[in-house]
């Protein structure tokens, strides 16, 4: 790389870079980094193609570059991922926020519209994208996140103060609803790891960079549901529910845990914008209540 690249040459080599290192996305993933480089949005590489770059923005670029070629994902290179409109910082201590767990905060908005002021708790909150984004939109809302990882509840922290709800999230190491006992909560919300373990090693590059800790959930995947949906409804308010995000094809076994004769009914199934069932509710179950499920 040389003072003579321009933001068009230098994409297009980095897209053909990108290509031979079998990296989907490639042109995207070239503009993202530059536009992190050059503190711009997108639009302005098309409208300034023929700029050309410094040096110094070479220098930090081909470093860039460098780190994705060996398949760091490029939330961890740039530093921060955007969920439901924020901004959160993001290492390789936590899992990525995805758009899929956006269906999971806005399930639970909806329940917690009629709510006045509720208590929400996070389990394996990462990044506390969860939480903070639930905290953002509901401003009468208090919470609790919860993670195994230090550093993860580190990560949670910071971006608890940047979206400035940090006044009203309390945030606890332990395993999963272990460290709340003696609290109730309108809301028990979590994304558990859910990719059986046998399936850790055959996924893409990229996502063997997470936190093997936000991924595997056991032989079935299924380790983390048993957990919450025996021990949940001991935290729950009488009107309160449990949320959770399920894998592809997981929905249906992760409703049926709460079986015959358990505190906790599912009481519907989510679908994401593909049409895959991604997020399971389960409520108290009342005296007369059938599983559909």
């Amino acid at each position: 790389m040389t003072e003579q690249w321009t933001i068009t040459s230098i994409v297009q080599w980095t897209r053909q870079y990108f290509d031979s290192k079998g990296i989907d996305n490639s042109r995207l993933d070239a503009e993202v980094l530059l536009s992190h480089i050059l503190g711009k949005d997108r639009l302005y590489l098309y409208t300034n193609f023929d700029q050309p770059l410094t040096s110094e923005e070479l220098a930090s670029y081909r470093q860039a570059v460098k780190r994705r070629a060996m398949y760091a994902p490029v939330a961890y290179i740039n530093g921060y991922k955007e969920f439901m409109g924020l901004d959160f910082m993001v290492n390789p201590a936590v899992l990525i926020p995805r758009p899929d767990t956006e269906i999971l905060v806005e399930a639970a908005l909806d329940r917690l519209a009629g709510t006045a002021a509720p208590v929400i708790a996070d389990l394996g909150t990462g990044s506390g994208a969860i939480i903070i984004s639930l905290l953002s939109k509901l401003v009468t809302a208090v919470g609790a996140a919860v993670d195994i990882s230090a550093a993860a509840l580190a990560v949670a922290g910071e971006n608890a103060g940047r979206q400035g709800v940090s006044e009203r999230l309390a945030l606890f190491r332990g395993d999963m609803l272990q460290p709340l006992a003696g609290k109730k909560f309108d809301a028990i919300v979590s994304n558990p790891p859910y990719i059986p373990d046998s399936e850790i090693p055959g996924l893409s590059p990229e996502v063997r960079q997470e936190p093997r800790l936000a991924l595997a959930g056991g032989p079935d995947g299924l380790n983390f549901y048993r957990r919450i949906v025996a021990q949940g409804a001991d935290y729950l308010k009488p009107a309160g529910f449990i949320a959770v995000e399920v894998g592809i094809n997981q929905a249906g076994q992760v409703a049926t845990l709460a079986d015959t004769g358990s505190r906790l009914i599912p009481e519907t199934i989510i679908k994401d914008y593909a049409g895959i069932e991604r997020v399971v509710i389960f409520r108290f179950a009342n005296g007369d209540d059938q599983s559909a499920y």
